[in-house]
């Protein structure tokens, strides 16, 4: 079978801002056919706190420790909740809604894109594979989370390794193209990440963080070796490549594509309109 070409971006590591402004740029650019499907990877530098579109920035987010940490902050365009973006790779997929390969459905299309990912953690040797919430409490559980933080419980066709959340995605759709991005963690920093939010007591607090140790799990916690974040790139461009039966050339950005990335960054994610409005 002739495998597609899709463009593949790897912008390494660059400010909150600057990562969610290139994600929209890839998207607009895809809905006006100037590029093909993208595949991108990248980094936080300085580490952030990203939260999802509909979280409530103020009521939910300890600023003065994100402040106290050094820390960057974004409001991403997708849903979901907050993520700490540390130790980690980050991916983006940018394709049509009309693409041949993606179905309708946001859950069945999020399951294709995911392949990627999958093959990915099997190209690491670990035996990861899709979750899908089994119970009428744990489908419940999904429509009314109970903690402001990502990787807190698997949602539909998230990856998981011994029952443990390893990836945590988000998916928004807009101009008929399909933005997907998440965080493949190398490792953890609990307190770190909990530390970040408001929480109605310290009790709760250590009782979320509790739990949160038995529902997720990072990538060199699993393995006797450690795993670089040069060797998950290589590992995960790979997944993608397999899982998504595609073919991959780079993408050149040209002069004009990086003012337009440094006009939606100032305009929208170092905004305190966009990252505080609700």
């Amino acid at each position: 079978m002739t495998k597609e070409t899709w463009a593949f971006f790897d912008t390494g590591n660059q400010s909150a801002a600057y990562n969610m402004a290139v994600d929209e740029a890839l998207l607009e650019w895809h809905s006006r056919g100037a590029i093909p499907p993208v595949v991108r990877f990248y980094g936080w530098e300085p580490a952030a706190l990203s939260i999802g579109y509909f979280q409530k920035a103020e009521k939910e987010v300890d600023f003065e420790t994100v402040k106290k940490l050094g820390l960057g902050f974004v409001r991403r365009p997708t849903g979901g909740r907050g993520v700490l973006h540390d130790q980690e790779l980050t991916y983006s997929v940018i394709v049509s809604e009309e693409h041949p390969e993606m179905p309708a459905g946001v859950t069945e299309a999020y399951r294709v894109i995911s392949e990627g990912v999958l093959q990915g953690f099997r190209t690491l040797g670990l035996a990861a594979e899709f979750a899908v919430p089994r119970t009428e409490e744990e489908k419940a559980s999904l429509k009314n989370p109970r903690s402001s933080v990502c990787f807190d419980a698997p949602s539909w066709y998230e990856l998981v390794v011994e029952g443990r959340k390893v990836a945590g995605s988000a998916q928004t759709r807009q101009k008929g193209v399909i933005l997907q991005h998440g965080s493949i963690l190398l490792d953890i920093d609990e307190d770190k990440l909990f530390s970040l939010f408001h929480y109605p007591s310290d009790r709760v607090k250590d009782r979320m963080k509790r739990a949160f140790r038995d529902k997720a799990v990072a990538i060199n916690a699993l393995r006797p070796e450690r795993v670089t974040l040069d060797e998950a790139r290589t590992a995960f461009k790979k997944g993608f490549e397999d899982g998504l039966n595609i073919h991959f050339e780079p993408l050149v950005l040209t002069g004009e594509q990086k003012s337009q990335i440094a006009k939606i960054q100032r305009e929208r994610y170092e905004s305190d309109e966009w990252n505080f409005r609700r």
